[in-house]
């Protein structure tokens, strides 16, 4: 009796071992903490769609953005010893003075509350600017810039791939091309570091690299160019210029945001 009860014992164990590590694959989309139970749990309904936490943090993003790089920007326009430097701080003005209102706008349909002032790292990046000069500046300047709008342009990204919200959607629209405009005109200045930021984003990667082979130095066989079929009547025409041309910039005329 005993070595049956013994045996019982151990298969109910087994059985209990089993059954505890089989619920978490059948019922994970289910528990509470993973992304679906978060989006479910943050999000609120409005009349332009689902509005999301992910949501109102771009919504705010968007807003402290505009609150350091206006003054930043403003602040080339000023004391830059190039015009390439001045010309980058004339853009980040007009595009974030834009992109508040659209941003004012649309936060306050949403009920979103937006802040008045930059975060203590943005005020930080203003500051250091500040204490430059001259060549030092300039490099500054270009680069934090660069390094900030390099990585909001994924946030952007991502929102306008997964938003639900109508609003929130035509406002990553905007972002985007701003955003764009202000990398490329950064970028025209020659003093973007562009080592250092690969370097910056390995450092933070953890998946392996993927892609064909190196080159071997031979060179490899011509693709053949990618094209309809037939002669479509096509009519658009690509939006950005080529990527060589002198002062390269890219087109953010757009109507003014809907009151």
């Amino acid at each position: 009796m005993r070595r049956v009860n013994g045996t019982t014992l151990i298969l109910a164990a087994l059985v209990a071992t089993l059954g505890a590590l089989a619920f978490p694959i059948w019922s994970y989309a289910d528990r509470s903490g993973t992304g679906q139970a978060n989006l479910n749990a943050g999000t609120v309904s409005t009349q332009w769609g689902p509005l999301s936490a992910t949501d109102r943090d771009f919504v705010v993003k968007v807003r402290l953005a505009g609150l350091w790089e206006i003054p930043a920007g403003q602040q080339a326009m000023e004391r830059a010893p190039t015009q390439a430097i001045r010309n980058a701080g004339d853009h980040l003005v007009v595009g974030h003075t834009d992109l508040d209102q659209r941003v004012r706008s649309v936060a306050a349909k949403l009920g979103v509350e937006l802040p008045n002032q930059p975060t203590a790292q943005q005020q930080g990046w203003l500051n250091e600017m500040s204490a430059a000069s001259g060549a030092d500046y300039e490099r500054k300047f270009a680069n934090l810039l660069r390094n900030a709008h390099g990585k909001v342009f994924a946030l952007v990204a991502q929102v306008r791939h997964t938003t639900r919200n109508s609003l929130v959607r035509e406002l990553a629209t905007d972002a985007n091309q701003t955003v764009l405009d202000h990398i490329t005109m950064l970028e025209n200045t020659g003093d973007v570091d562009f080592d250092a930021i690969a370097n910056e984003a390995a450092g933070s990667a953890s998946a392996s690299p993927t892609g064909p082979p190196a080159p071997n130095g031979q060179v490899p066989p011509a693709p053949a160019p990618a094209g309809p079929s037939g002669s479509p009547d096509a009519t658009s025409r690509p939006s950005a210029g080529p990527a060589d041309e002198p002062g390269r910039s890219i087109d953010t005329d757009r109507p003014a945001p809907a009151s």
